[in-house]
């Protein structure tokens, strides 16, 4: 089995901004597109409705031909998508591998601001939670398992957590660099180089720009608003968005830092790098996990990037799909 200690990447790529900034580069998108029309699979846009009238979007692909050996649902980041670069990647390799994946679009990302009203936020896990158990109805396969990048491996962690009450019939999660106490995540992009904080701020605003376009009447805040940094535009959504008042309790909604994983009952394996320029590796060191799951941290790897030659291929893609097949094997 794979593990964080095979990674030994060339010395150009032990730089974590270098390793951060190529992994979402437009270089490693055309990579990703045609990594994934290589395979092959045939690939079909599904809407799923969950019990409160929300809608989702995902991608559902499979061989022609194959026999699955299970059902790997793929989360995003934080304004990724389910076309991200590493979901392509994952997803590519997971297929080749017999598997058949969902990649899963949370609401307001990847071109789906017009399916619901209310904005986008980390605590929305009940649609996330129903969303899966659609998907499990739709796809009856077994295994099923989820692996999800930086917040999606957030959202994937809180799935664990929930599939026993839930009926969820998850098998493993894995989770890539996932965010375990948002609060201190916020507080090391404030403090770390600003590229990072000044891309997500970006993305935010537009992604919210785009909401107001499309409900003027529900979303009315001005420029002023959008104007603003990440802390106090997190607390005017918090504020006026949600029922927790604060940023703190918002923070603590979904935090999975210190205990909160301890008495997972789904299989857990977690991917991190000490040098993530985005999600403090300190964090890690206070998780408590069972014995039946895993953490490993490497040097090298930057924030979800794990980047192994000049091609751009991955190392985090090789991992879930190693631990999906060990999975499915067992």
């Amino acid at each position: 089995m794979l593990t964080a200690a095979d990674y030994a990447p060339p010395r150009w790529l032990r730089n974590a901004h270098v390793q951060s900034a190529l992994g979402s580069s437009p270089l490693r998108r055309r990579h990703a597109e045609r990594r994934l029309a290589q395979v092959g699979a045939h690939t079909q846009p599904h809407l799923i409705e969950t019990g409160d009238g929300v809608r989702l979007h995902g991608l559902h692909s499979a061989m022609p031909g194959v026999k699955a050996r299970g059902l790997v649902l793929l989360l995003h980041g934080w304004e990724g998508s389910a076309d991200s670069n590493y979901m392509r990647l994952t997803a590519a390799r997971l297929l080749e591998g017999g598997f058949e994946v969902f990649r899963l679009n949370f609401r307001d990302h990847g071109d789906t601001h017009h399916l619901n009203e209310g904005l986008f936020h980390s605590n929305r896990i009940d649609e996330v939670v129903e969303a899966t158990a659609e998907i499990a109805r739709r796809f009856p396969l077994r295994p099923l398992s989820v692996a999800g990048y930086s917040l999606g491996g957030n959202f994937a962690l809180r799935l664990a957590l929930r599939a026993p009450q839930a009926g969820l019939p998850l098998t493993h999660v894995a989770a890539v660099c996932p965010v375990l106490d948002p609060g201190r995540t916020m507080a090391s992009m404030e403090s770390g180089l600003p590229l990072y904080l000044w891309y997500f701020e970006r993305k935010w605003r537009e992604s919210l720009s785009r909401k107001r376009k499309l409900f003027p009447g529900v979303h009315d805040f001005d420029d002023r608003t959008l104007g603003l940094s990440m802390r106090p535009l997190t607390q005017w959504m918090v504020e006026r968005h949600t029922d927790f008042g604060t940023l703190e309790r918002y923070f603590e909604g979904y935090s999975v830092a210190g205990s909160r994983l301890a008495q997972v009952q789904v299989p857990v394996s977690i991917l991190m790098a000490v040098d993530d320029p985005v999600i403090p590796v300190a964090d890690f060191n206070d998780l408590e996990l069972p014995a039946h799951s895993r953490l490993e941290v490497a040097p090298w790897g930057g924030h979800c990037g794990f980047l192994e030659n000049a091609h751009l291929d991955g190392f985090a893609e090789r991992w879930i799909a190693d631990r999906m097949e060990s999975m499915a094997s067992g």
